[in-house]
């Protein structure tokens, strides 16, 4: 199915309410940091965003049997998401290498500071990712707050529902002549997630998101 017919059918179930697309670079490379709050969050980025957006995607969302399994891989490949393997060492820094390539390739990619998706709706602390993906390549961030994800496919949900959600591309973030340090890592995760929390006001928690085993 071709990306605009997906674009036009999952617009009729989210109505997105879309503001500040002028923030996102119309080329070049550029990361969209975003809060996390279901599973449809790319989906929603990558059908919204002024450009096609690349992303990964766990390597079982391709692999899953049944008509929902053939479905999510045609989504996401359609949307440019990529398989990487998670839950070791290894294969964090494979992700964050794939991160890299696309992004040192002209590309815009999104990610999640938090990591999983917040079950509470708090923002949670960032890992520092995004920091060295932004300090390694030179590409500037574009804070993303997502609202109604949560309630468009809460958790448990076989399908989508029918309800709005907010997507609310902020100015982008531009870190010129930072080191590459642990400390500059921290330092610059703290900024983008202090930008993404002014686009969704969601309350902050202090710690990290842990997922649940059954968690995405």
């Amino acid at each position: 199915m071709p990306v605009r017919t997906i674009a036009f059918l999952a617009r009729l179930v989210f109505r997105p309410h879309v503001r500040g697309t002028e923030n996102v670079p119309p080329s070049g490379p550029v990361i969209l940091a975003s809060n996390h709050l279901s599973f449809v969050d790319s989906v929603v980025i990558g059908l919204v965003a002024p450009r096609r957006v690349a992303f990964l995607a766990k390597a079982e969302y391709f692999t899953r049997a049944g008509l929902r399994g053939r479905l999510t891989r045609r989504l996401f490949t359609a949307l440019g998401a990529i398989p990487v393997e998670r839950g070791t060492y290894h294969s964090a820094r494979a992700s964050l290498e794939a991160s890299r390539r696309i992004v040192d390739a002209g590309n815009a990619f999104a990610l999640y500071p938090e990591g999983t998706r917040s079950l509470d709706g708090r923002l949670y602390r960032g890992r520092t990712g995004v920091a060295w993906l932004a300090l390694t390549t030179g590409a500037p961030v574009v804070p993303v707050g997502l609202r109604g994800t949560e309630k468009l496919h809460p958790v448990g949900a076989r399908l989508p529902r029918p309800h709005r959600v907010t997507v609310h591309f902020g100015q982008p973030l531009a870190f010129p002549g930072r080191e590459n340090s642990a400390r500059a890592r921290r330092e610059v995760t703290d900024e983008v997630m202090t930008a993404i929390h002014a686009l969704t006001d969601q309350p902050r928690a202090t710690h990290y998101n842990e997922s649940p085993p059954q968690a995405a």
